[in-house]
Parts: C-alpha cells; structure tokens; sequence
C-alpha cells in the first residue's frame, strides 16, 4: 500500500469524502456494502492520550467483531475520534455502532472517573456531563457525539481515498513520520504487519 504523502493527494482524498458525506442522508442504507464512518469524542476533548482508555475501544471493537459480524476494513482511533470502514456479516451496522458507542461510553466514563492519577479528570466528566444535559437523548452524560456520518463507499477508488484519509491522519497530526508508524490504526496491518485488529480486505 502507498500512502500519500503529497499535499495534493491529501485534499483530493479529503475532499473526495467530504462531497460524498453531503451528497446524501447519514443512514447505512445497504447492509451488504462497505461505509466510512467517523465519530468524536464531545467537544473533540482528547481522552485517548492514555492506553487505559484506548484499550477500552479496541476491546470493544474486536467484541463487535467477534460477537456482532464486524467487519473491519480500516480503521484509526485519534486522539478525540474514530474513522472506520466497517460493514457486517451479522448485525446491521448501525446497531453494531450504537452498541459500540454505548458501551464504550460507559465503560470510559467509569475508567476516567476511576483514575486518581488522570490530572483531567474533574473536568472532562463536567463537560460531557453539562453536554449530556443539553442532550434530551441522554441522562445528564454524553461521552461522543450523536452523529456516525455514513458514507457508502460507491467502487474501489472512493475506498483507496478513504483508506488514505483515515491512515493519514496520524501523520498530519504530526504523530508520525510515516502512517504505518502508528499502531492504533490499520495502517501497519497493510503493510504486512499483525495490527491490533484483525482486518477483511476487500
């Protein structure tokens, strides 16, 4: 897998999927196709700085796996949001997400509530519990956001671009030099190495 590198390459891939996001209503409305899918953290606050809590979302996404008919595809867990390319051999997708995000969010609330050690504590818990209250979905909480964003992925092109988009975001964060460097994604899975979860490829 090339990943690219060029300024150009990265707004085509940017682009690419931002005009499919807005071309049509967020629903996965083809359960046998492929979606890109992003989802943050409220306020785009940055939990996942410590393994504790990634952790927490890997083993949730490899329970979906092996227990819901995950199917991953690509995926990066940043910061403050997830990008994904998922689709199913079991559940619909969007049950699959909506669980994923439930329980992660219980259990990462727990785990940052229980950290003595976390510096951010009392106040990453007072925002999403004032977000959680402007949230009549939610009881007085909300750890991510509501949206998930969707994107039918149409052909093989529109997949490459996304893959691209997802793997380098590590690198335009600054993170790493090369995408494959960071192992909280599915980068280093395309270049023959393990990954922390196992990967369809299409």
């Amino acid at each position: 897998m090339v990943f690219w590198r060029k300024n150009e390459a990265w707004a085509c891939a940017v682009a690419s999927c931002a005009i499919g996001r807005m071309s049509r209503k967020y629903k996965f409305h083809d359960q046998h196709k492929m979606y890109f899918i992003s989802y943050a953290v409220v306020s785009w606050i940055d939990v996942f700085i410590r393994e504790d809590y990634r952790k927490v979302w890997i083993d949730s996404a490899r329970y979906c796996q092996d227990n819901k008919g995950l199917e991953i595809y690509a995926w990066c867990l940043m910061t403050s949001h997830a990008h994904m390319i998922i689709g199913t051999s079991g559940m619909p997708m969007e049950n699959i997400v909506r669980d994923m995000k439930k329980h992660t969010s219980a259990q990462l609330k727990k785990a940052i509530a229980d950290n003595m050690q976390e510096s951010r504590r009392e106040w990453m818990l007072e925002m999403m519990k004032q977000v959680g209250k402007q949230n009549s979905n939610n009881t007085n909480f909300q750890f991510w956001q509501q949206h998930n964003q969707p994107l039918e992925i149409k052909n093989h092109s529109m997949f490459i671009k996304c893959l691209d988009y997802i793997h380098m975001n590590p690198v335009v964060a600054g993170f790493v030099n090369r995408a494959e460097d960071w192992i909280y994604s599915s980068a280093d899975g395309y270049a023959e190495n393990k990954g922390l979860l196992k990967l369809h490829y299409p």
